[in-house]
């Protein structure tokens, strides 16, 4: 078995039955999919199209929607951006950007449209403009005057019937952002600084804003012609140790469907950039995973990043006629089913009927939740396709492994081609949280190992203090030579002058 090869879903019939029956009792037929208006791509977008990969700070890399585990009458929706956060990299750490609308998208009646947006914008706030400095000390709370760059944010509930605003209702005032995690001298305590950043709304709903551990899993080597071509070096989680901007979200169901009796929900952000006019463009939009990565050509990435959904069929071809089946069947001899792909319509566009998919739906690109599917206790990685209807494709669950999922749909598991292919990556390299928000802490920028010949917690600096010290000086004196160095290696590092230190200090424990 090769690596490329997972291990086989005990309970696969699950999503097969549903897809099969649809199909059978009048789905989607080839001369009917050509008229359907619209149906088309999905997007992940860690760098997926042109123009949006020079600008990190409105792309964004994924989202997900549940029914929330430890409150199942909510649900929660997470929703990431800026991909590829080098925890280490200062001095400008990661903010939001203050030109931004940053949206997430409710369709609660399958029209293709949103009834409500979440619309979040963000301020950033500077304290002292004469240091380089994100913080000039360590912070032990959101307001602490050490952390000298902070952001905060507001929400805006905007109700919409055909595009047209019927309310707007401010649920989050100025709420401060969780910060980057610069590391263990700078934030002792990230755990203290991310749970003050948690927002319990009056309305009952729960917001969070701040740096996380990017919770998508895969081996993107998919991209040197499917690994490589010869499967050596798969397996490996390539977004390990990265972090996300995330915005979570934990609303009553009741607030977000359209009624109990329909409890369906479609999911999917945006990012709106101002320009030189003031005018608002949007330049980045997600919904399910991959498909502005893998199924959308080039020349429509960029258009789909700039287009809504419910004009999603000027994408169908790259649905129906997807260019990754023919890749893998190319440099893998395994064969692409037939086309027109009419199973990946009815799973990704539609929903799967008797499962998340609304009455009466406009086929477009977006999560799709049933809300009124209660968690599971112990959920599969591998969602409806092994039997576990609370996970992908209804809606996304942090540990659905939405990788192994499409690539065995994409190669016909649920018209007959029976696969087990997937990337050898099977869950997130960091434990995920058992309550709000869920994504696991961010990488701090202090991961690395320590100095040769030193141990957790010393002091380098006073490992050859005593031996160096000038014959009569005193301990602690303002002019005492310190070496940064390693007590066990004898190799030294940078010299500081006392009287320079003294200085610094002196700067930095200044009031801001």
């Amino acid at each position: 078995m090769t690596p490329l090869i997972s291990r086989r879903a005990a309970g696969r019939s699950g999503l097969v039955t549903l897809i099969c029956g649809a199909l059978a009792a009048g789905g989607l037929t080839a001369a009917g999919v050509a008229t359907l208006e619209p149906g088309a791509a999905s997007a992940s977008s860690h760098r997926e199209a042109p123009l949006i990969s020079g600008t990190p700070q409105y792309d964004n890399t994924d989202v997900y929607a549940f029914v929330s585990p430890d409150e199942p009458d909510t649900t929660t929706v997470i929703a990431n951006w800026i991909p590829f956060e080098e925890p280490a990299g200062g001095p400008n750490f990661y903010t939001f950007a203050d030109d931004a609308q940053y949206d997430i998208h409710i369709d609660n009646n399958g029209d293709g449209q949103g009834e409500l947006l979440f619309r979040c914008t963000f301020t950033t706030h500077r304290k002292n403009g004469d240091t380089f400095l994100y913080n000039t000390g360590p912070v032990t709370s959101l307001d602490d005057p050490d952390l000298n760059i902070t952001q905060t944010y507001d929400i805006d509930l905007i109700r919409l019937k055909d595009q047209h605003v019927v309310s707007k209702t401010r649920i989050a005032d100025d709420v401060p952002v969780a910060p980057s995690n610069v590391g263990k001298a700078s934030m002792p305590d990230y755990g203290a600084l991310r749970a003050q950043a948690i927002h319990k709304t009056a309305g009952g709903a729960r917001t969070f804003a701040g740096q996380a551990d990017d919770p998508f899993f895969l081996d993107l080597r998919v991209f040197d012609l499917l690994y490589g071509g010869n499967l050596s070096e798969v397996g490996r989680d390539t977004l390990k140790g990265y972090n996300v901007n995330t915005i979570a979200l934990q609303v009553p169901n009741d607030v977000i469907r359209e009624s109990a009796e329909q409890p369906v929900v479609g999911v999917w952000s945006t990012t709106q950039r101002r320009n030189a006019q003031g005018y608002y463009t949007q330049v980045s939009r997600l919904g399910n995973p991959l498909v502005n990565e893998v199924v959308n050509p080039q020349k429509d990435k960029d258009k789909f990043n700039a287009s809504v959904p419910w004009d999603d069929a000027q994408f169908l071809k790259n649905v129906t006629n997807p260019e990754l089946p023919k890749l893998i069947e190319a440099i893998y001899k395994i064969p692409a089913p037939a086309e027109p792909r009419n199973d990946l319509v009815d799973v990704f566009l539609k929903g799967v009927e008797g499962l998340n998919q609304p009455p009466n739906v406009r086929p477009a690109e977006m999560l799709r939740l049933n809300t009124s599917i209660k968690p599971s206790a112990h959920p599969k990685r591998l969602g409806v396709l092994d039997g576990d209807n609370a996970g992908f494709p209804n809606g996304r669950r942090l540990t659905d492994d939405v990788i192994d999922v499409a690539l065995q749909v994409v190669e016909g598991e649920l018209v007959g081609a029976k696969n087990d292919l997937g990337d050898a990556v099977d869950a997130n390299d960091k434990k995920f949280e058992h309550r709000f928000p869920y994504v696991a802490e961010p990488t701090a920028g202090s991961r690395g190992a320590l100095a040769k010949g030193t141990t957790e917690g010393a002091d380098v600096r006073s490992g050859l203090a005593d031996a160096l010290r000038p014959a009569g000086s005193s301990a602690g004196s303002g002019n005492t030579v310190l070496i940064a160095a390693s007590a066990a290696s004898g190799a030294a590092g940078v010299l500081l002058i006392g009287t320079a230190l003294a200085w610094w200090r002196r700067r930095l424990q200044r009031p801001y």
